[in-house]
């Protein structure tokens, strides 16, 4: 389970880089069997060749292999599948593919927590200490609101020195829990924000104890059944699962199979499997009303710190509203996003580990929205004195402990993010530099001497201000 970070690779948070043959696809116009007719203004018709000459620039560089769903309302624009499944079987990947969605599933497992609460078996504003006498001590001022919105202070286990150890071997939710049950908090709840996946096992856990179902058992019949999610469900090493894609991530010669992972740990913060068809009917039934009450929606997108509402971050990105979250597991990184005012569903799902997803989910969505996109590889690159990039090399402070460091290299101009490889920008003016192998892109302002004071990072629809530390 990941998030994207603020530069130009993904920072891990559960575990938030081919070219094949086209998976079959839906006619765009297209329903999905299941969603309901959109309503609101029309809008201009996006131009879908331009969506998928985007794809296709990540799927060339081996960036990305999934599938693509891309909706207004309940008209499909484009549902597609890229490269492929299963490399070693040559199955190609497709719409009706399953894939691990990471974190993805919070938004889930936030869904499910609601639900109890409408059937009177919890309440959000209760402490996690009436639904588990055995909490310690240092939980009880820690509410299952706290734990939806990442404000709970307890520390997320997956960033913990032995997990790497501790993910090949299957566990139970109380093995779990025990993780991080004794370990200090890392702030008082409610007065900070860190994303922890700690805290959305322990609310599978509590969805366990209080509904008397297993996680699985309980989505798949309050969620899953009640919307038509078919090709949706809690993903297994053992059992047999039609249509589910391998997962794949880069090595030093290529693609190789990623790491395992048993799905015993992810539980209710990473477990979850669907496709794109099936997660554009969660969101046609989230947001039309068949799922929560208006009450319970409205609680659900409600950002409380950081963006963060319950299992979904809500922000603006190019002046639009977006509801959306990443995931990020071994072999997998997706992302799903809804924007209201249009109501625009962007879907990615890849079997890739990398940016791909959120970066394509950018893109798509302003093509959707009538703007235009420059790839990376439609970026000119001009001559410059080299000499000029001596005023930008230093450190640059993109968030706290996370450094942009810039270096000249002879011709060539590199920067390298704290914990990150080198990148190398190339020159589009004086002051402006883009990456090749990401979309991205610097800015470097300078005083009189031409030396840079800051830099500001252009990604995702923002701009990430950098000021020089060094």
């Amino acid at each position: 389970m990941k998030r994207t970070s603020l530069i130009l690779v993904l920072v891990c948070v559960f575990g938030m880089l081919v070219a094949g043959a086209l998976g079959s696809r839906a006619t765009p116009g297209q329903a999905v069997s299941g969603s309901p007719q959109s309503q609101g203004n029309p809008v201009a018709s996006p131009n879908v060749s331009r969506m998928e000459q985007v794809i296709q620039t990540f799927v060339d560089r081996k960036q990305f292999m999934g599938a693509v769903l891309v909706a207004r309302g309940a008209e499909v624009l484009l549902d597609k599948g890229y490269g492929f499944a299963d490399l070693e079987l040559n199955v190609p990947a497709s719409p009706k593919t399953k894939f691990r969605l990471g974190s993805v599933t919070k938004q889930f497992t936030a869904a499910a927590i609601l639900l109890l609460q409408e059937r009177g078996k919890l309440n959000v504003n209760d402490p996690v200490k009436k639904y588990m006498a055995d909490a310690p001590a240092a939980w009880d001022k820690i509410t299952v609101f706290n734990l939806l919105t990442h404000t709970s202070g307890i520390p997320n286990f997956t960033s913990f020195a032995e997990y790497a150890s501790l993910e090949p071997f299957a566990t139970t939710p109380e093995q779990l829990v025990a993780r991080f049950r004794e370990k200090p908090l890392d702030f008082q709840p409610g007065e900070d924000w860190s994303y922890s996946n700690s805290g959305y096992v322990l609310l599978g856990y509590l969805i366990e104890k209080i509904s008397g179902e297993s996680y699985a058992q309980f989505v798949k019949e309050s969620i899953f059944k009640p919307l038509g999610m078919a090709d949706s469900g809690y993903d297994s090493n053992s059992a047999i699962i039609q249509n589910r894609a391998s997962g794949y991530a880069h090595g030093t010669n290529g693609l190789v199979n990623a790491g395992y992972v048993d799905m015993t740990i992810p539980l209710s913060a990473g477990g979850l499997y669907s496709t794109t068809e099936d997660l554009l009917r969660w969101e046609q039934g989230l947001f039309g009303g068949r799922l929560l009450s208006a009450a319970s929606l409205k609680a659900m997108i409600t950002p409380f710190k950081n963006d963060y509402a319950f299992g979904l971050q809500v922000h603006a990105v190019d002046g639009h509203q977006v509801i959306e979250h990443g995931g990020g597991i071994e072999g997998f990184n997706t992302l799903l996003a809804y924007h209201p005012e249009d109501k625009l569903t962007v879907i990615v799902l890849g079997n890739v580990n990398g940016t791909a997803p959120h970066e394509i989910a950018e893109d798509l969505a302003k093509l959707a929205q009538g703007n235009n996109v420059i790839l990376s590889s439609e970026r000119k690159e001009v001559s410059v004195a080299p000499k000029i990039f001596d005023g930008y090399v230093g450190s640059y402070q993109l968030a706290p402990n996370f450094v942009l460091a810039v270096r000249r290299d002879g011709d060539h101009f590199i920067t390298q993010a704290t914990g990150q490889g080198p990148v190398e920008i190339f020159p589009e003016g004086d002051h402006d530099f883009f990456a090749k192998v990401v979309d991205a892109q610097i800015t470097f302002l300078t005083d009189s001497q031409g030396r840079a004071t800051e830099l500001i990072l252009h990604q995702n629809g923002a701009d990430h201000h950098a000021p020089r530390v060094q």
